[in-house]
């Protein structure tokens, strides 16, 4: 199993209970009762960049919540070419699949520095068995998964390249800043399924005509309504009908 995760943390249940991202994660909605019932640690583990979480194929014995940072779960196919399957933000629910599968689907791979709880599968079994409002929770979690999913294949892979790397800048997009850290040029082209030399191209065009304002290294203020133009989607996030 390869997992590189370099520093590994066990908070304490007050801990889990005051989380900033709870409210967007797999415990949003459990009680001070829900939380005795668990025994086991809930650990806190970081990624640097280009760490790998799991790999395909990897024994799946804990599901992860993203505190910060960006993960992106990968389907190599056999020429050895990656397809990016989802892009996982802070709140996200990562490795569901462990509650009903032996061994992990993707490959699970830090895009930046991520902080993340691993929950251990025999935690969510045991409030499963004790707590229904968790059992709903895992429900609505792994159809948002599915959701998500959809929607980045949807999004991701048609229409021309300049409206998947507006797409993608949207997604990106952090609603308190209007900023985007975007992931190198490299894994832009594998998301989107574009070369590297034709992500970098639009990038430099899209702050020529000042789509995006340069803030730091990768970190960019969008042009929210003009990327939404060239990514023809309206404001909800939805293609715009013709």
């Amino acid at each position: 199993m390869n997992h590189t995760a370099n520093h590994v943390f066990r908070p304490d249940l007050a801990r889990c209970r005051d989380c900033g991202v709870r409210k967007f994660a797999l415990f949003n909605n459990l009680t001070d009762e829900d939380f005795k019932l668990v025994h086991m640690p809930v650990e806190d583990i970081a990624l640097a960049k280009r760490d790998i979480l799991y790999n395909a194929g990897d024994l799946a014995q804990s599901i992860y919540t993203l505190r910060s940072g960006l993960i992106k779960l990968v389907h190599y196919l056999p020429d050895g070419n990656q397809r990016v399957v989802r892009l996982v933000r802070p709140g996200g629910t990562i490795g569901l699949e462990a509650i009903v599968s032996e061994c992990f689907t993707h490959h699970a791979e830090a895009i930046q520095d991520s902080r993340l709880c691993r929950i251990p599968i025999a935690v969510i079994e045991k409030l499963d068995s004790e707590s229904p409002r968790l059992h709903k929770q895992v429900l609505n979690r792994w159809h948002q998964a599915v959701m998500d999913s959809d929607n980045w294949l949807t999004q991701m892979s048609t229409g021309t390249a300049r409206e998947r790397v507006a797409r993608l800048c949207l997604f990106l997009n952090d609603s308190e800043t209007g900023n985007c850290q975007l992931p190198g040029r490299e894994d832009i082209g594998a998301m989107l399924g574009i070369t590297t030399e034709t992500a970098s191209r639009i990038i430099a065009d899209f702050r020529r005509i000042e789509l995006l304002d340069f803030q730091a290294r990768n970190i960019f203020h969008l042009d929210v309504d003009g990327l939404r133009d060239v990514a023809g989607m309206d404001e909800d996030g939805s293609a715009n009908q013709v």
